[in-house]
């Protein structure tokens, strides 16, 4: 049967991004530690795929500081380092105080109702000790404000560093999730009232809130 022309064929796009992510997801949530070695032809079995999209997925960690990569030898999960956290945390924080001081007294009040929706599932996660969980609401509730502004150049940037702040905060949410929790608060009736500067200061303050000594554990880790 002759195969009809301008058929799609599988989308490898999506399937490519999904190995990422899922990649991604595990080394921030802690499924592969720092030092642990990756090996494309078992993370493929793993995952149910080609070691194609594995290979391509492990570059694109590499980018964003997750992995080390040895040619010829090995791929390994980064060590989280402080200086690192640093470099990316700074650069996190400059998106997202960019994006609250576009956005101030524009967001709708859906996705007002949407962030304090996450703040309250945040702070719920934090008072039970589930750090998992509160990653989860916590990341929901800052990509709200980015998502609204569609700035596009802003996501790409925090695709890329977001990751690795990501893993760091972990040891911020076992320490003092509480305080994000207030700063959540004061973010969202800020951008609520449309104090571009109030909100910009405080998104910053949100970022660099993982503190000094978190990073002194991080280089332990």
């Amino acid at each position: 049967m002759p195969i009809p022309p301008g058929t799609a064929s599988v989308d490898r796009t999506l399937l490519r991004d999904d190995v990422y992510r899922r990649l991604r997801d595990a080394i921030v949530d802690g499924t592969f530690g720092p030092g642990e070695q990756l090996k494309d032809v078992e993370l493929a079995a793993w995952l149910g795929v080609s070691r194609t999209p594995v290979r391509e997925a492990l570059l694109r960690l590499g980018g964003s500081g997750l992995v080390v990569a040895l040619p010829g030898r090995s791929t390994t999960v980064s060590r989280i380092e402080s200086r690192a956290v640093r470099d990316a945390r700074d650069v996190v924080a400059a998106m997202h105080q960019l994006a609250a001081r576009e956005v101030a007294g524009t967001l709708a009040q859906p996705d007002l109702d949407r962030m304090r929706a996450a703040n309250r599932r945040f702070a719920e996660a934090v008072e039970a000790g589930d750090v998992g969980a509160a990653l989860d609401a916590d990341e929901e509730l800052h990509r709200i404000p980015v998502a609204v502004l569609g700035n596009r150049a802003i996501e790409t940037v925090l695709e890329q560093f977001d990751p690795l702040v990501r893993r760091a905060e972990r040891l911020r949410f076992d320490a003092d999730g509480h305080a994000s929790v207030e700063l959540h608060d004061r973010l969202i009736e800020l951008l609520a009232s449309g104090d571009a500067e109030g909100a910009a200061s405080v998104a910053y303050e949100i970022w660099h809130s993982l503190a000094a000594d978190d990073e002194e554990k991080s280089d332990r880790g």
